[in-house]
């Protein structure tokens, strides 16, 4: 958690909200705190794809990891159909997950705002 400038409040959460970040706690062995406030920074530090400019939404539709990353992945992937992934390994694969299915999700977005703009040609199947 980022404590440079921050402030603490109390919010009333929805039990499925609170469910989801209680599982996500336990499983990353972070604080229903620590979970809900990265929640909000990704929410807040985000820019919706909408609003990028034409040729950063194209950027986007080329997002990937890389390779350094890719291949982190693919051994913390390896150890962990071993079993033999360490705490330490676990946070790091979770880490890398998050960031490879939010890096597909603002894929498919970009590619549906660039179809849409006539950026690029619509995928066929």
């Amino acid at each position: 958690m980022d404590l440079r400038m921050s402030q603490q409040i109390t919010l009333q959460i929805s039990d499925e909200v609170a469910r989801r970040a209680t599982t996500i706690a336990a499983e990353t062995e972070r604080s229903i705190e620590e979970v809900l406030t990265s929640w909000l920074d990704a929410l807040v530090n985000e820019v919706p794809i909408e609003a990028l400019p034409d040729s950063e939404v194209v950027s986007l539709t080329q997002l990937q990891l890389t390779k350094q990353q890719e291949d982190a992945l693919s051994h913390l992937l390896t150890l962990n159909c071993e079993g033999t992934l360490d705490t330490a390994g676990r946070h790091q694969l979770d880490e890398l997950m998050r960031l490879y299915e939010h890096g597909l999700l603002r894929k498919a977005q970009a590619l549906r705002v660039a179809v849409h703009r006539g950026l690029i040609a619509p995928l066929q199947s």
